[in-house]
This record gives structure tokens, sequence and C-alpha cells, in this order.
């Protein structure tokens, strides 16, 4: 009997399946057959897309290819393309700048079907400015008052609800466990007090590294919330790839950001594996996985350069 005669179940198994044939043998632009969609999509599949920093990409890709993008919250007319993307529109489906945790997302599903109060979630006033904390950086100015704040977070829940309604697929992209929330009410914030908008008191705002259950627990509320005026919606998950700027954990950041990307990309999994109305696109994989390392990241070891990220939209639209 000699090894070629040996039946065994790596025997059959595609190259793909092999380090060697997959990854070893081929350069960072060449690898292929890394997803693949679980489901078939109609050619007029809509899609509602948000997340971290990288979800803006796959915005910008579907809305370039004439791909049912739902912008649910655009500029208003006339508005020169430089001034629109100063002020945030037609980046996510609705103006929500990044939602980069799992609590932030269930917090804006729990406002657009009115589980929580318009006004609650707070505002900070700064030299007679106002920011919303949900999104400190939506106006680079902050807002002329709480009430014209207030309007505007009205507008952006409205159009968030519309755009999970009337799609087919929501594109959630995972980016952070670390976040910070108020100590009495646990609102989550878009980002700690005091880094855009608003002044840290740590009386008032604590750190929160949140834990798989917490996340997986955040992420499927969020998504039969979304369920109840959507029944049949579909979820895809990515994972950012893009690591963290700073951590508050006591970590060294790398550590720390393997911890996260670790994290989230396990529930993704997980998630999967238990709905089948719930798909995952490997970016994180393709970004930082095999030797695309040096290939796909800027100088700076954290901004994907634009040929990693049509790689990236490459795969995404061949697996669709």
């Amino acid at each position: 009997e000699t090894v070629a005669d040996r039946k065994n179940p790596y025997t059959t198994l595609p190259p793909t399946a092999f380090w060697r044939t997959a990854v070893a043998e081929v350069d960072s632009f060449g690898m292929s057959g890394l997803w693949t969609s679980r489901w078939e999509l109609p050619a007029d599949c809509r899609f509602a897309t948000y997340g971290s920093c990288f979800a803006q990409h796959i915005s910008r890709a579907l809305k370039e290819r004439k791909i049912g993008w739902i912008d649910a919250e655009p500029a208003p007319a006339r508005t020169p393309d430089a001034l629109a993307k100063l002020f945030n529109y037609s980046v996510f489906s609705a103006r929500t700048a990044n939602v980069y945790t799992a609590a932030q997302l269930l917090l804006l599903t729990r406002l657009a079907l009115g589980e929580t109060e318009i006004d609650v979630p707070e505002f900070w006033e700064q030299k007679n400015r106002h920011y919303d904390s949900l999104r400190p950086a939506i106006e680079p100015e902050g807002f002329g008052s709480r009430d014209e704040g207030v309007l505007s977070r009205t507008t952006m829940v409205r159009a968030f609800r519309r755009s999970f309604t009337e799609a087919d697929v929501f594109v959630f992209t995972l980016g952070l466990t670390e976040g910070w929330e108020n100590a009495d009410t646990s609102q989550p914030y878009a980002m700690c007090p005091g880094t855009h908008a608003g002044h840290f008191n740590p009386a008032d705002h604590v750190f929160r590294n949140y834990n798989y259950a917490e996340i997986r627990d955040a992420l499927e509320r969020a998504f039969a919330l979304m369920r109840t005026v959507n029944p049949g919606l579909r979820f895809l998950l990515t994972v950012s790839p893009v690591p963290l700027t700073a951590t508050a954990s006591g970590q060294h950041v790398l550590v720390a950001t393997t911890h996260s990307k670790s994290v989230l990309r396990a529930i993704a999994g997980e998630l999967v594996t238990s709905d089948d109305s719930i798909d995952y696109f490997p970016s994180y994989e393709i970004v930082t996985g095999g030797r695309s390392r040096a290939d796909f990241f800027e100088d700076n070891m954290r901004s994907v350069r634009p040929e990693g990220v049509a790689y990236v939209m490459g795969h995404f639209f061949r697996g669709l």
C-alpha cells in the first residue's frame, strides 16, 4: 500500500482546504475561493450597510456598481459632494456615523422601534455648541442647540428604521469590543467623552470591554427587533481588519487588538452556524491573513491601501 492509496477525510479535499496550496504558494493578490454567499439573492437585492470605519468601503462599492444600496438619508438636494462628505452623508445607509460596538447597534435599534425615547441619550454642551453622544463627529462644529440636535437625531433614527425595513440584507461590520458608558444609565457612547467632544469625568464615565456573551446577546436582540418589522431580513457580518487606534484595557495595543478581533470573529462564526439567515464575509482574514499585511496596509499599519480594498471588494462581489 502506498501513501496515495490511503484514504482519509483529507484526501478528497480541494486545494483551498490546505495552507500550502491555498496560501503559501500564492501571492497576496492570488487567493481564491475565500467566500461564496450562502444565499441566492435576487438581482434587485437591497442592502443596508453599517458598522465600523471599514464598512464604508462596502457602502461605496455597492453604490459604484449600482447594486441596490439603500441611502435612506441623502444630503439635501444640490449639496456639493465635498460638503456632503464633510457632514457624513451617504457614508452609511443612515447618518449614524461609525457604529463600533454591538451595544451601540442595539441602542440605535431600540430608538428606531420606540423602545427608547429619542431625546434620552445624552447631548454634550461645549462652548455653546451641542454634540450628540451617539455620533459626536456627525456635525463638525456641533449643533446650535439641543433641540436642533434632537431633530437631526430624529431624522437619522427614522432613516435607520426605514433602511432595515426596506432591506433584504443588513450588512454590519464589527469593529470593537471596547467602549465607554454612562456610569448611572449604562448608555453606550460612540467614543470616549473628551476625545472629540464633551468632558471626561471618571465618576460619570466607565470603560467597558464587552465580553463574548454580552456582544452576542446585544447582536441577537438587535436582529430580533429588526425582524419584528422585516421578518425576512438577512444579516451579513464582517469584522473590520483595522486595528485599534488606542486601548484603555491596560494591555499592549497589539494584544488588545488581537483580543477584540478574535472575540468578534468567534461571535460571527457562531451566529452563522446557528442561524441560516446570517452569513459572514471574511474581509478581516483577506487583509490580515497569510502574507497580506505588508501588501494591504499603509505605512501606519492601520489604514488599508486602495489596492487592498479593491481586492477585498473583488472577493465580495465574486462570492455574492
